[in-house]
């Protein structure tokens, strides 16, 4: 199960936030024993730039093989 203050990976889109799957957020909070999390998606310089509530399917645990990627933030 995903912990608390874990960094995720989002696996979809999530076009009302401007979040495209593959970015990066910190788990916030967790529901239901790891069903739902609420998600703090940052800019670098640690600006919030959406809190969303997902379900498990929504994003993955982060991986010591995974290589963080920048991309400019497109106005939702």
């Amino acid at each position: 199960m995903i912990t608390e203050h874990a960094s995720v990976v989002l696996t979809e889109d999530i076009s009302s936030s401007g979040l495209q799957a593959g970015d990066v957020g910190v788990v916030v909070h967790i529901y239901r024993q790891g069903a739902a999390y609420e998600v703090e998606f940052m800019t670098l310089d640690g600006g919030t730039l959406a809190i969303e509530t997902l379900d498990a399917g929504q994003v993955r645990e982060a991986g010591s093989r995974d290589v963080p990627h920048v991309r400019e933030r497109i106005a939702a």
